[in-house]
Formats: structure tokens, C-alpha cells, sequence
């Protein structure tokens, strides 16, 4: 990533309280049960819910004076390029593809908690898109968890997190999201879970196509990483996260898909580079 250009449009709130909320067991187990809720464009209730309400001691989680290590910085320097290099792809694409303007999203470095359009959170919540206030919020701190935490990092699986966040903003920008939270408020719990895992497949495509254009641009893409980008798909499956957590799994409950489903429709947006190919509403789901 040297000599790429920094993103106009991250605003660093490290050291800044957001306020305290109650968690308990442990920042392993907190993230675990917080990985099935994630990447969830931005609900982050639901993330909350499934933590507080999975009968974990409770915890305070107190902001406490930020003192930035190198490590620390070179991945806010990272977050922000990859963040620009979303704004290069989607302008470009919005405007080939006649969509109008591609309003770039903001992006909030933020440690300890935070507060947004969407509520308040900690770093357990884990990165999230809020469509409120049009928001990508990252506690970097998640990126050095998620190696220990669910077996996955590199980079270019990091990058792969903050264009999954920026494929949600995509699909609030092309309305998508807002007519498939609408058609969630209306239906059954396990009819609401399958039309949130379309959506997240479909973000996790928008994410490959970005790193195929993205590496049109500019050559981003070394070796290994498509196999580390793979690899964290792998490990944030529904499927996979419930063994980890409880031990077996629930499928009326995955509203994100199985680790299969996520891996084949990330590597189809790196294979393609084309949104045109991202239709995950109108196949079966038995077929995504």
C-alpha cells in the first residue's frame, strides 16, 4: 500500500470516550458471539442483543486514555487508503454504470466506544456500517483480534472487512438496504434472518468486486492475499461461528450465511469485477 493516498473522509475519534455500556465474558467470548452479528449493515441492537442477552457476567468497558502504538498507526494509515481506494472503484463504477453520484461514506477510527446514527458501542460490537449517518465505525484493535479470535488476518483480510462495511453503504446508496430492512419489519423472524443473509452475501460480493477493480487500478493484490481474504470469509459463516461459540447450529437463526455461502460470493465478485453479477435477492436461497 505505499504511495497510496490517505481518504479525505475518516475522522479519528481514538481517545474519545462514547460512553460505557455493560458486557461481560471476556473479550474472546464477546467477540465470538458478536462476530454472528457484525457484519450486519450497521443493526448494531442486534449485536447487543446477542451479547447481553447470551447471560454473561457484566463487565464494564471504560474508555481509558489512548496512547496509539506503531502498530496502531500503520493500520489507521492502512484503513484510510483502503477506504480511498473504495471511493476510486465505486465513483468510477457509479458512473459507468449510470447509477449518479457515489456519495463516499465516512469512516470513524474509534477505541474503547463510540457513539452513532445507529446507537452506541464498544470495541467487542466489532466494525460496523451505520446507514443513519452513513458511517463505517472500526476500533482497529478488532484487526489484531481477529487472528486469535477467529483464526483469520493478514491485510488483505482487514481490507476485506472495511469493503464489506463500504459494500453496505453501496447498497444504501442504491436503495437496496432500506427496501430489504423494510421487508424485514414485516415478516417472520426466520423469513427476516433469510433476507438479511441476501444482504450480506450480496456485501461480501461488493467487496470482491473491489478488490478485482481495485486491483485494475493500481496492483493491489499480492500473493496470498486472496487465499487471507478467503480464509476470513471461512471464518465468519454462521455456521462456523455457532459450533465455535455454542457448540452446534441453528439455522433459522443465521442471518449471514454459512461460511460456504460467503466464500463463494465474495470469490465470484474478485473473479467477475462487475455489480451486475451481485443478484442475490431473485435466486432461491437454497441456491445462494
Amino acid at each position: 500500500m505505499n504511495g497510496r493516498r490517505l481518504s479525505g473522509n475518516v475522522e479519528d475519534r481514538r481517545g474519545i470516550s462514547g460512553g460505557k455500556i455493560g458486557l461481560g465474558g471476556g473479550i474472546i467470548g464477546v467477540i465470538i458471539v458478536a462476530a454472528i452479528t457484525l457484519f450486519s449493515g450497521g443493526n448494531i441492537g442486534d449485536v447487543l442483543t446477542n451479547v447481553m442477552g447470551s447471560n454473561m457476567m457484566q463487565a464494564n468497558y471504560a474508555s481509558s486514555e489512548y496512547q496509539p502504538t506503531e502498530e496502531d498507526e500503520r493500520l489507521a494509515t492502512f484503513a484510510s487508503q483502503i477506504l480511498a481506494g473504495t471511493e476510486d472503484v465505486w465513483t468510477q463504477v457509479f458512473r459507468q454504470k449510470g447509477w449518479g453520484e457515489y456519495k463516499c461514506p465516512k469512516l470513524v477510527l474509534f477505541s474503547g466506544s463510540v457513539n452513532s446514527g445507529c446507537g452506541s458501542a464498544t470495541a467487542q460490537t466489532g466494525p460496523f456500517y451505520c446507514s443513519a449517518d452513513q458511517t463505517v465505525y472500526i476500533d482497529l484493535d478488532f484487526f489484531k483480534e481477529m487472528p486469535k479470535s477467529i483464526g483469520a488476518g493478514g491485510d488483505f483480510a482487514y481490507a476485506y472487512v472495511i469493503a464489506h462495511e463500504v459494500g453496505h453503504h453501496v447498497q444504501y446508496l442504491l436503495g437496496t438496504l432500506n427496501q430489504a430492512h423494510s421487508l424485514m419489519s414485516r415478516l417472520s423472524e426466520r423469513e427476516s434472518n433469510q433476507i438479511s443473509v441476501r444482504l450480506e452475501l450480496q456485501a461480501d460480493f461488493y467487496a470482491g468486486v473491489w478488490a478485482s477493480l481495485d486491483n485494475k487500478m493500481f496492483g493491489s493484490i499480492e500473493e496470498g492475499d486472496i487465499e487471507n481474504a478467503i480464509n476470513a470469509a471461512s471464518k465468519i459463516g454462521d455456521d462456523y461461528l455457532q459450533r465455535k461459540a455454542y457448540g452446534g447450529e441453528m439455522p433459522d437463526s443465521f442471518n449471514h450465511g454459512r461460511s460456504e455461502q460467503r466464500v463463494r460470493w465474495l470469490s465470484k465478485g474478485i473473479q467477475t469485477g462487475n455489480p451486475d453479477y451481485g443478484d442475490t435477492f431473485t435466486p432461491a436461497y437454497s441456491q445462494l
